[in-house]
């Protein structure tokens, strides 16, 4: 019996991770997703085949069917894919509240991003906001965006927001999340971690 997910209408990177927590629940057996649009079914199609699933697209008054297999040898794939990334130690560096040229596009995107890191693996060491990005982590901020944050500091990632851009924008008093750091450890982190992804 197939698990049905229904992405209908949800936008990146939902239907991956949805579809990511579907596999992780069976061993070996069919997923099938839905989805409303030609990228995600683009997305949710190239994750399940790095994992080595088979995925069979069906197209059916513009929806989009993507049935998954799963067995032992995408099992097998996916520890390979994974193995030794575990262990990665990268850190995130966030400049800005938005991703990008466009402001309104760019603030979509900066919540998908910081989302998806909820469940990425390896889950990045640290997560350093400096300049307007500090302000994603006070209050006032996108409620999802708050979310995310304080999930990825349960499970073990360090929120590090730069005190003097805190306190530029006199938001000390109204960090919700993380610590306020200075130039030295921002600089620690940086140079310690194996690699850095900047947003």
């Amino acid at each position: 019996m197939s698990t049905i997910i229904d992405c209908k209408g949800l936008a990146c990177p939902i239907p991956v991770m949805k579809t990511k927590e579907a596999l992780e629940s069976i061993e070996n057996g069919t997923v099938t997703v839905i989805v409303d649009n030609k990228a995600s079914r683009e997305n949710v199609k190239r994750f399940a085949e790095k994992l080595g699933c088979k995925v069979k697209v069906e197209e059916k008054k513009g929806l989009y069917y993507l049935t998954i297999t799963k067995g032992k040898i995408s099992q097998m794939a996916s520890e390979e894919t994974t193995k030794g990334e575990k262990s990665r130690n990268y850190a995130v560096l966030i400049a800005s509240s938005y991703v990008g040229e466009d402001p309104e596009l760019g603030k979509i995107l900066i919540k998908g991003f910081i989302r998806t890191f909820v469940n990425a693996d390896p889950l990045p060491k640290r997560i350093i906001l400096i300049n307007t990005a500090v302000k994603l982590a006070c209050k006032g901020a996108d409620s999802e965006i708050l979310e995310a944050l304080k999930t990825l500091k349960e499970k073990g990632v360090e929120i590090i927001c730069c005190g003097t851009c805190l306190d530029y924008f006199s938001l000390l008093d109204n960090l919700e999340v993380g610590i306020a750091s200075n130039a030295y450890d921002v600089v620690q982190a940086l140079a310690n971690a194996d690699s850095v992804i900047r947003l």
